[in-house]
């Protein structure tokens, strides 16, 4: 009689589920300084919208010919065509960890196709990270911003002085100069008072219900950026680690 023999087990190769975070933070509330130890912590790329628009003309793929035909008519890229773009390059061989979504998404309409089009690949986000600051601490920190063209050197009228500024003067560019050169620093025309404000404005209008859709999930992070560097990084490894 033949001895039954039990059927070997293919052991199954069980795919982890891939990190998709989205950050958030308004002007001045320390994204660029973050972002980077974000990536490195979790080994995977932060993508803005912005680059992977460039990207995907450049090479020249279909989508990016139907971006590119929309820019050069002078018309805004349909969600339609950055979602395209997003799912192009999540394909890729350096998104198969993760990936950082910044700048995107900025409307509730554009965040339920991000869902459709990731719940397509049976995957979700399962990040939110959202650096708040006071808009009055951003309005000191942004509108004290002033610039060395040439250089792109920057100073701030309390934080980083330059040293033709006298003490307790009002910054002008008669006595902002660039310590190097001697010469006259500038203002970015979104660095105003009034122009900062529009850009939080329309910024909470748009990111308060992309937060409020993702909260039932369990997955958003509020993270108090208006500390010391090293509690605003403890804050965000809490949400890190919360990740599904």
């Amino acid at each position: 009689r033949p001895r039954y023999r039990p059927r070997r087990q293919r052991p199954t190769s069980r795919k982890m589920p891939r990190k998709i975070m989205i950050l958030f933070g308004p002007p001045g509330a320390g994204k660029g300084t973050h972002a980077p130890k974000i990536v490195e912590a979790l080994k995977i790329p932060q993508l803005s919208t912005g680059d992977m628009l460039r990207a995907a003309v450049e090479a020249g793929t279909e989508v990016g010919k139907k971006a590119k035909a929309v820019m050069d008519a002078g018309d805004l890229v349909s969600d339609e065509i950055v979602i395209g773009i997003i799912a192009d390059t999540i394909k890729g061989d350096e998104c198969k960890n993760g990936f950082i979504l910044d700048g995107f998404p900025r409307t509730l309409e554009q965040t339920q196709k991000l869902d459709e089009m990731l719940k397509a690949n049976g995957e979700e986000v399962n990040c939110v990270m959202a650096l708040e600051v006071p808009d009055s601490v951003l309005t000191e920190r942004i509108c004290g911003r002033w610039i060395h063209k040439a250089s792109g050197r920057s100073y701030h009228i309390k934080f980083a002085k330059p040293k033709s500024l006298p003490e307790g003067a009002t910054p002008s560019p008669e006595n902002m100069k660039d310590d190097q050169t001697g010469e006259a620093l500038m203002q970015r025309g979104d660095d105003t008072e009034a122009a900062l404000g529009k850009r939080l404005q329309g910024y909470h209008a748009q990111t308060v219900p992309i937060l409020k859709h993702y909260e039932p999930k369990g997955i958003v992070s509020q993270c108090n950026a208006n500390q010391e560097m090293d509690k605003v990084w403890a804050e965000i490894e809490a949400g890190v680690a919360k990740m599904k």
